[in-house]
């Protein structure tokens, strides 16, 4: 991967389901359908914490994700039902290193 931006996303989940899967699967496929994505790595631990890291061509492509109207409203629900802490960070990647396939 060539120099690229990293968005990272931290978070601890409430307790529930209340539609989270069915979002983030929704979520999933529209944001690979966005210009300049690149791809997406995502972990969740049994007591709610995660991290999804998600790959972008240039900041104008994640500030065009960041504003997409779907994405916006699942955004606020978030905040409203499926989060008790998150945090993002947006990065950019110099250089990766790989082992294996």
């Amino acid at each position: 991967m060539a120099a690229c931006f990293a968005v990272i996303f931290t978070s601890t989940r409430t307790e529930g389901d209340n539609g989270y899967a069915e979002a983030a699967e929704r979520m999933d496929l529209l944001v690979r359908e966005q210009p300049g994505f690149l791809g997406v790595e995502s972990v969740r631990g049994a007591g709610g914490f995660g991290i999804t890291v998600s790959y972008w061509q240039s900041e104008a492509a994640i500030l065009a994700w960041r504003q997409h109207p779907e994405h916006r409203l699942i955004q606020q629900r978030g905040r409203e039902q499926w989060y008790s802490a998150f945090h993002t960070r947006v990065c950019k990647v110099e250089r990766e290193y790989r082992f294996g396939p």
